[in-house]
């Protein structure tokens, strides 16, 4: 009789362990991931908790593919690379793209880091309607682009208290929203908060020397000259 009882026992163990099993793991399958995602999740959360409407207005969209391939440490190793080189300048690579649903590889609005070349700052043959303002070395912006120059002192990158690095943010084909002074603020937020993230993660000095949020107000720059050029 105590044999019996024993096997009775390991039946309803036997039983209990298969229920528990079939309720993970015949449990229904988990929805597929959307393919799109909000302004929030673009660039792995990068203008999440207030330039998510920033995003909008400078993309054009609600609505963005996802991406898996943004990978600031890729760009952060590649920038080192670039500087130890001693190159005057570089290619750099890609932060992210924020690239709209239904939209085209060649339409894809994108933001790019890499070394600058000295002459890059103060250059007198700026395009029509570009904006300069005084952010980092030099800020400019337009009605489909935006860029920062700063530069950057980092334990990460030997020889820069001596040489620092000239490092330049750029966002390129925003959508066209007109020429307002607003507007290429917008296109600048988007790069400014970007920047920031790169100089943060290269452990720059200060966040080389860049705010933490971007003035309303801030100072504009006469067009560049022949002369400051030299200079």
């Amino acid at each position: 009789m105590k044999g019996m009882g024993v096997n009775r026992n390991g039946k309803t163990l036997i039983a209990g362990l298969v229920v528990a099993v079939c309720a993970t793991a015949c449990g229904s399958d988990p929805e597929p991931q959307s393919p799109y995602v909000k302004a929030a999740e673009v660039c792995d959360g990068l203008f999440a908790g207030g330039l998510e409407k920033t995003v909008e207005a400078v993309t054009g969209a609600t609505s963005f593919k996802r991406r898996s391939d943004g990978d600031v440490g890729r760009l952060i190793g590649k920038i080192e690379k670039e500087y130890a080189s001693g190159r005057n300048w570089s290619q750099g690579g890609e932060l992210c793209d924020m690239a709209a649903k239904g939209s085209r590889s060649v339409d894809e609005t994108t933001l790019r880091f890499r070394i600058y070349a000295p002459q890059d700052v103060n250059y007198p043959g700026s395009p029509e309607g570009q904006r300069r303002f005084s952010l980092g070395k030099e800020a400019v912006a337009n009605v489909r682009s935006a860029g920062i120059y700063f530069e950057c002192v980092s334990e990460r990158l030997d020889g820069s208290k001596n040489r620092p690095a000239r490092i330049y943010g750029g966002l390129s084909k925003a959508h066209d929203r007109g020429d307002a002074l607003a507007n290429a603020m917008d296109n600048l937020r988007v790069v400014h908060a970007a920047s920031l993230a790169v100089a943060e993660k290269l452990k720059c000095e200060d966040n080389a020397g860049l705010p933490a949020e971007l003035d309303q107000d801030l100072k504009q720059l006469p067009p560049a000259s022949r002369e400051s050029e030299a200079e």
